[in-house]
């Protein structure tokens, strides 16, 4: 029995260690030094980190149709085309399955990645442009074309589940702009430049409008696809640097202050690869109210139950979630019934509510989709019947007019009958 636990044992931690595989591309393995304590911070996760030269024609990622990395993390902003079988097209692939991706762009950025960003929603700007604030940049250690740029934290997406605690020291960025899509409800603008910021060639007069300004200059974006896996897209590499974590932040005469970088590329690593904001269904109970099985039928205007059993992974354990704000919907063709749920004393979110006087097929529908969140979306079909002969009432409330006109003409056909055969008896008596 002690053997079967130590293998047992040894099981669950070998598909724990194949759920954090990670394929680092590095522009050179320069990087894996001039980065090393964001790879530390990785491993001290429980990541598993395979490095490759983002152009080693030895590269494989795909054995047998199936991928052998769950997240992949490409720190090679230059690189024209990558190695082996690798490219564009089996990235995207990959995010199709279920993988997740952590790109790095810079002033100048390789078609390739280009080509990544493109399909994921986002635009890089052109090769040899900065984000550029004049009034927020690094003043100890700018160049004078006030491309390290200073972004505050009131700049960061409004989600602690993304983005952490990071919202409280400054970040130093220096890199290119992205522009992201409005139109496109996947994509997340996780930190975006000052209403002074704006991106160009920081050697060259501007003679044109620049590509972003303000606001809309997007440094770091996110994507949740519609099969949850995530994409982090930075136009920084040296973002993720240990110079950029270690540094201390000086603007104008004020006090040097250290970044936040640190904390926000963990929070953001951590997101990316489902360490946080990820949740799961583990079951859905549905019956009449006050029973414990569902039902082969339901029958209309009976009162039912509905509960969900969600669970959210917090710190690598899956504790369950305390949501409520979570609907489910009674669905025929349209909603017929939308009901708010609550959190029961046994950790399962629920509803009680009336069946709709409408038979036909239904379903229990939930689609529970928060920022930062993965989303939830279930279908449970059920049917409903109408009345059976013997379950309707006998005496209908509504119909007591009809009930009272009907024993009124009895009475009245009586009372006439009555006075008729007795009128009839008194005449032949007198005419006798």
């Amino acid at each position: 029995m002690k053997v079967l636990g130590l293998l047992l044992f040894g099981l669950l931690g070998l598909c724990s260690a194949q759920d954090k595989r990670v394929l680092v591309l590095l522009e050179n393995m320069a990087v894996k030094e001039t980065h090393s304590i964001y790879f530390s911070m990785l491993q001290r996760n429980g990541f598993a980190l395979t490095y490759k030269v983002a152009d080693d024609p030895t590269i494989v990622i795909k054995k047998y149709d199936e991928f052998i990395y769950e997240n992949i993390i490409v720190f090679a902003p230059t690189v024209e085309e990558f190695g082996g079988a690798l490219s564009a097209e089996t990235m995207m692939e990959f995010v199709d399955r279920g993988g997740n991706l952590l790109v790095t762009a810079g002033s100048v950025t390789g078609d390739v990645l280009r080509e990544i960003a493109s399909e994921s929603g986002f635009e890089v700007d052109e090769d040899n442009t900065y984000v550029i604030d004049h009034h927020n940049f690094d003043a100890a250690k700018d160049s004078g074309y006030h491309i390290r740029v200073v972004a505050s934290p009131e700049n960061l997406v409004k989600s602690d589940i993304i983005v952490g605690t990071a919202g409280k020291l400054p970040l130093l960025y220096q890199g290119t702009g992205l522009l992201t899509d409005p139109s496109n409800p996947l994509v997340i603008d996780i930190l975006t430049g000052a209403t002074t910021a704006y991106t160009h060639n920081p050697q060259q007069p501007i003679k044109e409008y620049p590509h972003t300004v303000g606001k809309s200059t997007v440094m770091i974006a996110g994507l949740q696809a519609r099969n949850n896996a995530r994409i982090v897209f930075s136009g920084s590499l040296e973002f993720f640097s240990d110079e950029f974590f270690q540094a201390e932040i000086q603007t104008g005469n004020g006090k040097p202050v250290p970044s936040g970088n640190f904390e926000l590329a963990e929070a953001l690593s951590l997101w990316c690869f489902k360490e946080r904001g990820v949740l799961r269904v583990d079951g859905i109970q549905h019956s009449k109210l006050g029973e414990g099985s569902a039902p082969e039928f339901y029958t209309i205007r009976e009162m039912v139950q509905f509960y969900i059993d969600v669970k959210e992974k917090v710190n690598g354990e899956w504790v369950p979630y305390q949501a409520k704000d979570m609907q489910v919907e009674f669905v025929r063709i349209d909603p017929f019934v939308r009901a708010n749920m609550q959190v029961s004393k046994g950790g399962l979110i629920g509803a009680k509510f009336k069946i709709p006087d409408v038979y036909g097929v239904y379903q229990f529908k939930i689609n529970y989709h928060r920022l930062g969140l993965t989303r939830i979306a279930t279908s449970t079909q059920v049917s409903v019947r109408p009345l059976r002969h013997n379950q309707y009432e006998r005496f209908i409330p509504s119909a007591y007019p009809y009930y009272a006109s009907a024993f009124s003409m009895m009475f009245g056909v009586f009372v006439f009958s009555f006075v008729f055969l007795y009128h009839s008896d008194e005449t032949k008596k007198k005419t006798e």
